[in-house]
């Protein structure tokens, strides 16, 4: 049998579960205290995981770009000590008095200068667009972990030791990658520069100048860890808060209308006040430990200057240069008073780096928890759902040899199933077999766990105890999930329609004008064809907010409709179904369901949670009526006692793990043409 199975979580409102996290249940799976932020071991292996994203292999474009800043750096470091070395030929051509010198050692100087310019501007080039492909790189690699299986949703709703994933791939991961392609210009040269002005240095001071500027770096680079230390994990502090804070904000947005109703103005704006004096209180403190790292650092550059020229004055004052002339002696100052400098410049340049070690370090704690969090998750693998079946098929067919019937959906073998934050027990050892033409009615009080059912059923949770074996995919020949508050997307009406398979078909729908027009008919949204100004239009608007809660439940039933095709022995009801609502459109859309392949499908199954309630009785009454007409086997939960006569059986939750499974024989008293 061929199957398929498109799943949408349930959700109450937006508010409920995208915005009001702090009133939904979360739960927590596999506790874990949370690490210190500091410059320490785990640090370092989080930084070495994220580099191996950032340089996948050889020859990426990281690589060769990494390769071509060494070339560039390299160059720029050798026209820098020419340049340096000018001064103390200008002193030379000057005490001698040498014109023409003079003219030629101008000439020299500004094609250097040009020549450096140049080259600091590729290098800075080379920099920013390291950073493009570093964000690319990483933001693409955490939306593979994320969006792998429902892991995105296991972040948000079964974990709560992670703040804010969507500020930590956003914003975190691209200040990451700024701070980090700033730096790197400065370290990938730095081996090399230390390496060569040390060499320099020995020459024209001695030992002493070499082992003085490398105590003085040694003694920098101790002061600035501990002070950069307590700094890394107030900056994680304040990114969680500048995200709950920015969160804040974005409930008002989105829940603007219920708080109006609820005047509810003052009592927002103490909370968002109250998120905003916490993240002004930690912004303080950070700023009063940066003063500690800023006055280390300014106090060691302009040390360094000083003790420039405290090695050099060394060897002059021993006599080392008491047989040279004025003139010469000031030109070998001016030389080795560059070499000196710049290589105590090499080091400070690292020094000063410690403010973006710091933001880099935080930024790498918050990212890499992030990077572990999602593998995690991703290696966790439910043993009743494999991820071929998390995603949609429209045209392999289900392979494998199956004991159940070829028309069954779900086999339930005593399934237990608890609340997984509290371990409240709500359904025991319940047996069920889901099959083609057998409708079920999940019903029970609110928190016996119906919808609990469904989200096991749809492999968002695992059972306790038991066998759950879904036998068929995700997609139209299998089950489609219809929550109570549809997932609506960007885009035009017709993305909306035949969402998801724009993104995974390109072609699908392309074709299908007059039928996405009749699906909308049937479910009773003609006028939103006008008000979207046609099929292809991109509208600017929030679908949430210009649909009604009923018109949200009905453009979510054309959905239903367009992405179940027909079995093929009902063919001459699918006709009558469309000369009795669309006229004389039947014979067209009868021919372009049969131009698009869909007649000799099978429809399986549709799942729907509290799908109708924002709908009147008689309207529910209709496209129930439909789907079961269109030959849909139906899941529901739902209130309503006029819903039984669409199903076959009735399953009632009584909470405490009790149960009871009934048939419907209302299912049997239907007039001709309400039922199937």
């Amino acid at each position: 049998m061929t199957g398929g199975q498109y799943l949408l979580p349930r959700r109450l409102s937006l508010s409920h579960w995208d915005v009001q996290r702090d009133h939904f249940v979360l739960v927590q799976l596999l506790p874990q205290k949370r690490a210190g932020s500091r410059l320490d071991g785990l640090f370092l292996r989080r930084f070495l995981r994220l580099l191996a994203v950032l340089f996948p292999g050889w020859p990426s474009p990281s690589a060769l770009m990494f390769l071509t800043l060494l070339g560039v750096a390299l160059l720029e470091q050798l026209v820098i000590y020419q340049v340096g070395v000018i001064p103390s030929q200008y002193y030379e051509v000057l005490g001698n008095k040498d014109f023409s010198g003079f003219k030629t050692l101008t000439a020299i100087a500004v094609t250097l200068i040009i020549v450096n310019s140049t080259l600091k501007s590729f290098d800075q080039f080379i920099c920013n667009m390291m950073y493009i492909n570093w964000r690319k790189s990483l933001t693409e690699y955490l939306h593979s972990c994320y969006f792998q299986g429902q892991v995105y949703y296991s972040l948000h709703v079964l974990r709560e030791d992670i703040d804010n994933p969507d500020q930590r791939i956003s914003q975190d991961v691209e200040r990451f990658c700024r701070q980090l392609s700033s730096m790197a210009s400065k370290l990938v040269i730095s081996p090399f520069t230390l390496a060569y002005y040390t060499y320099q240095c020995f020459h024209s001071t001695g030992w002493l100048g070499p082992v003085s500027i490398f105590g003085y770096f040694v003694i920098g680079t101790m002061v600035n860890k501990v002070l950069m230390s307590p700094i890394v994990s107030k900056l994680v502090q304040q990114e969680k808060l500048e995200g709950d804070f920015r969160f804040k904000h974005m409930q008002i947005r989105v829940n603007a209308e219920p708080a109006a109703f609820y005047r509810a103005g003052r009592v927002e704006h103490m909370r968002t006040d109250r998120r905003l004096q916490s993240l002004l209180k930690t912004q303080r403190e950070l700023i009063g430990k940066e003063l500690w790292l800023y006055i280390g650092i300014n106090t060691f550059d302009y040390l360094g200057s000083i003790l420039s020229y405290v090695v050099i004055a060394i060897p002059i004052f021993s006599g080392v240069y008491g047989d040279l002339s004025p003139t010469e002696l000031s030109a070998l100052v001016s030389k080795n008073a560059f070499v000196s400098i710049y290589l105590i410049g090499c080091f400070s340049q690292l020094i000063d780096l410690s403010s973006t070690v710091t933001d880099v370090a935080g930024y790498t704690h918050r990212i890499g928890e992030l990077q572990e969090t999602l593998l995690s998750l991703g290696r966790k693998k439910n043993g009743n759902y494999s991820e071929a079946r998390t995603s949609w098929d429209l045209d392999s067919s289900h392979s494998g040899e199956d004991p159940a019937p070829r028309d069954t959906a779900f086999l339930l073998e005593r399934v237990t199933l608890s609340v997984p934050s509290s371990g409240k027990l709500l359904i025991k050892d319940l047996s069920l077999r889901i099959s083609q033409g057998n409708s079920v009615m999940i019903v029970g009080n609110t928190g016996t766990g119906k919808t609990s059912l469904l989200r096991v059923l749809g492999g968002l949770w695992e059972s306790t105890q038991g066998s759950i074996r879904m036998l068929t995919c995700f997609g139209p020949r299998g089950v489609v999930f219809l929550p109570q508050r549809p997932f609506f997307t960007d885009g035009s009406l017709r993305e909306q329609v035949i969402y998801p398979l724009k993104e995974i078909y390109p072609l699908s729908g392309s074709a299908d004008d007059e039928r996405i027009v009749q699906f909308l008919e049937l479910a009773g949204l003609t006028d939103l064809l006008a008000r979207a100004g046609g099929l292809d239009e991109q509208v600017d608007w929030n679908w949430y907010d210009i649909l009604s809660p009923g018109e949200m439940q009905r453009l979510s039933f054309a959905r239903l409709f367009y992405l179940q095709p027909k079995y093929a022995d009902a063919l001459g009801e699918l006709q009558l179904i469309c000369e009795m609502f669309l006229g004389d459109a039947a014979l067209a859309y009868r021919r372009c369901l049969v131009g698009r392949g869909f007649v000799g499908l099978m429809t399986f199954l549709s799942v729907l949670d509290e799908a109708t309630s924002a709908l009147t009785e008689e309207v529910e009454h209709e496209l129930y009526r439909l789907c079961l007409q269109l030959g849909m086997t139906l899941i529901s939960v739902g209130h309503r006692p006029s819903l039984e006569k669409f199903h076959s059986w009735i399953l009632k939750l009584h909470g405490e793990g009790r149960w009871e499974l009934t048939r419907c024989e209302k299912m049997k008293r239907l007039p001709s043409g309400e039922g199937h």
